[in-house]
């Protein structure tokens, strides 16, 4: 691909290298920033970017490992479920910057959403906010091997339904550092529900909101060899809503919870035992619940192995 010439002035002959390290891959790399981009251009050279991320999905190939590198500021409006598709397997998507300025993408419609329905798709550090009230999902992985990766997704204007939905398809699924800031106020149901898939990975995970059913459900369909939490990293969740549960999955899917989980439920009348629920779960201690202020989290307190 010859000589590529990135903003911070790091520049390399044939493999790419952006601050976490050099991108390895035999596949093409699209530019895309709505700032300056058309796609109109070339979109090979991050000074000819395009300017949508989809427009940039419908150039690659599937399986070549494609990547498709999104500018800091970049900004896209999701308007519908058709806006930004990625549907070409294999193909990463990452933005660059951090903070305020890492790739933002509004969603102004409650039907608007994207989904991940092609295979081995990744998304990796962007910003998802809410630009209407009552979305009913933001993101819907349906396919195998898909990742989101470093992502925030943030109430807005109102209060999006559900952010994240799997479906029974969306076999491991990987969502590894996951940021959600949900509204305050009452209209939320979960920030993730999972409905079956198999070997689904949730770590390393930072959510909060007001959830009417559970920050994280299990619904519809059992999920086998779940995953949320993990022994290398420390997972948070906060409940502000009355049913103060955190954590309900689905009564025959199977699994592991923990360790490293901590809670916080709405107040010091609220249960303990019913704030993280698996009921054919494995449980690994520690998974913290914190139901009031000013107090220290206890470890949950089911039922616990015996030899």
């Amino acid at each position: 691909m010859g000589l590529t010439h990135f903003p911070n002035g790091i520049a390399s002959f044939g493999v790419p290298v952006l601050g976490g390290g050099p991108i390895v891959t035999t596949g093409n790399i699209f530019f895309v920033d709505s700032g300056v981009g058309s796609d109109s251009g070339s979109g090979t050279d991050s000074g000819q970017p395009f300017a949508t991320i989809d427009y940039a999905i419908d150039r690659c190939t599937k399986d070549q490992g494609d990547y498709i590198i999104v500018m800091p500021g970049h900004a896209e409006t999701i308007a519908s479920a058709t806006t930004l598709v990625p549907d070409i397997a294999g193909v990463h998507i990452l933005g660059l910057g951090s903070g305020g300025s890492r790739p933002t993408l509004n969603f102004s419609a409650t039907g608007s959403k994207i989904i991940m329905s092609a295979a081995s798709v990744t998304i990796e550090n962007f910003l998802f906010t809410g630009g209407v009230d009552l979305i009913v999902t933001m993101i819907e992985p349906i396919a195998a091997d898909c990742r989101l990766l470093n992502i925030e997704t943030r109430d807005v204007t109102g209060q999006m339904t559900d952010c994240i939905i799997t479906e029974a398809t969306a076999d491991r699924l990987l969502i590894d550092g996951w940021v959600h800031r949900g509204a305050a106020a009452a209209g939320g149901d979960t920030a993730l529900s999972i409905v079956g898939g198999d070997g689904i990975t949730v770590r390393n995970f930072w959510i909060d909101g007001n959830f009417a059913v559970a920050g994280i459900q299990g619904v519809t369909t059992a999920s086998t060899n779940l995953t949320l939490g993990g022994f290398d990293q420390s997972s948070y969740i906060r409940s502000r809503h009355a049913t103060v549960v955190a954590i309900t999955l689905h009564a025959n899917g199977t699994g592991n919870i923990g360790p490293n989980i901590a809670t916080r439920i709405l107040t010091d009348a609220d249960n303990i035992t019913t704030a993280v629920v698996g009921a054919a779960m494995q449980i690994f201690q520690p998974v913290i619940i914190c139901n009031a202020d000013g107090e220290v989290g206890m470890e949950t307190d089911i039922t616990a192995s015996t030899d």
